[in-house]
């Protein structure tokens, strides 16, 4: 499944990446805590946060993981954007809670 896809499929907001909407998704990793997702998400991963801020641009770059998913109504703002625009880097929205979207996104990933 690609990130177009997911988009399409969950009604995500599209922040920044809508070039990158062909990649293949691998798979996705939940976590807020940096150093977890530093340790153990896997390249072409989606990341579900509700972190919004320039670190997780940075993090996401150097995992090259998919996209990273904002939860809860959170939008980045203006300078994050910037920076995931020089990175490269898609972020992705949704009003969902955590656990709602990562169910939603485990079944489309997982089907058939």
């Amino acid at each position: 499944m690609t990130t177009e896809e997911i988009v399409r499929e969950l009604e995500l907001k599209i922040f920044t990446g809508g070039e990158l909407a062909s990649r293949e998704l691998s798979g996705g990793y939940v976590s807020d805590l940096l150093s977890d997702v530093m340790g153990h998400a896997k390249e072409g991963e989606v990341w579900i946060t509700l972190q919004s801020h320039a670190n997780v641009v940075a993090i996401a770059s150097l995992k090259e993981l998919a996209a990273i998913l904002l939860v809860k109504g959170i939008e980045p703002d203006g300078a994050v954007v910037e920076k995931a625009r020089e990175e490269g880097v898609t972020i992705l929205g949704t009003n969902e809670d955590t656990y709602t979207i990562t169910g939603k996104l485990f079944l489309l990933l997982n089907k058939e």
